[in-house]
């Protein structure tokens, strides 16, 4: 029994990572974690800087700014319910990233 464990650990540890399941480094962060550069700019930022944003996709980032582009600035939070896709729960989560600046 005290040999089966040792070789059980070993071969567990060598197949994650000859199957590249590797953890970053200390202070890396994984290749799914966006990078924000927050506060954003709600009346400045570009359909890239908003795809960053949590609960946004290419897709809606490109109708928040097509929705600017059509109807002005934003000068309250609530206008991007007006928006297709983005609803209460999104609003919640997108306002500490955003400003009206």
């Amino acid at each position: 029994m005290r040999r089966i464990v040792p070789v059980l650990l070993f071969l567990w540890i060598f197949s994650s990572v000859s199957l590249g399941h590797e953890l970053p480094a200390a202070g890396q962060l994984g290749p799914s974690a966006p990078v924000v550069a927050t506060p954003l700019n709600l009346n400045k930022a570009t359909v890239e800087q908003l795809d960053g944003l949590p609960e946004v996709g290419p897709a809606l980032a490109g109708r928040i700014v097509a929705y600017r582009d059509q109807h002005g600035p934003f000068t309250r939070f609530e206008q991007l319910d007006e928006v297709k896709g983005v609803g209460t729960r999104t609003l919640e989560k997108l306002r500490p990233h955003l400003t009206l600046d």
